[in-house]
């Protein structure tokens, strides 16, 4: 699949099962702390794969290295009644989890032992290299601040109120932009995703591998 060795794609695979479900876990768990029962009710506060995946958003995932899960259904009513930052909180808890199985894994990764390394990789090393990657992507792509990822909902906490009503007027062409993001700039030359995800992927990955 897109030239993918069988260690890369087995790989992808298990990073995509437990990235995107502790992702959107996480979010469902920070609703339900703000006493919003909504994701519960849904369904989306368990740990099972098969209530979070997106058929084409993990096959983003494994073939283009991003992509996305099933939005997990919020009531931001309840949980503003909790906190005024209630939203922004739910919406960065799945970034964040992206972020901290990143940094174990970098960790972990780092306690291989030196013929390990990259080089003659045993499938151990392989995944744990794509594992923090693939979860560093996540979180730098889902912190976007364009609907309807994650870094939208952050964004609108921190504008004010006229910033936030032009933030929603554009809220539902927010897949186009992100198309156009993605594939359409590339095509005329202008690789606004590698500037404003990849590059920042690559440099926090190496960091935390260590490389």
């Amino acid at each position: 699949m897109l030239n993918l060795s069988p260690v890369e794609l087995i790989s992808r695979l298990l990073t995509l099962v437990i990235a995107l479900s502790l992702h959107e876990y996480a979010h469902a768990r920070a609703a339900a702390s703000f006493g919003d029962d909504t994701p519960r009710l849904a369904g989306r506060l368990s740990l099972n794969p098969l209530r979070h995946l997106d058929p084409l958003g993990s096959l983003m995932l494994v073939v283009a290295g991003f992509g996305w899960a099933k939005p997990v259904p919020i009531n931001p009513d309840v949980i503003r009644q909790r906190s005024r930052a209630g939203v922004m909180l739910v919406s960065l808890a799945g970034p964040f989890t992206n972020l901290l199985l990143a940094l174990l894994a970098g960790l972990a990764y780092r306690l291989l032992p030196a013929g390990a390394a990259p080089g003659g990789l045993g499938f151990l090393s392989q995944f744990l290299v794509s594992f923090v990657v693939l979860n560093v992507m996540l979180c730098v792509f889902n912190l976007l601040p364009v609907a309807p990822l994650d870094g939208e909902k952050v964004l609108e906490y921190l504008l004010p109120e006229q910033g936030q009503r032009v933030l929603a007027a554009a809220r539902p062409y927010g897949m186009f932009i992100l198309l156009g993001l993605v594939f359409v700039l590339p095509m005329v030359g202008v690789d606004a995703f590698g500037a404003v995800v990849r590059a920042p992927v690559q440099a926090i990955s190496r960091f935390l591998l260590g490389w």
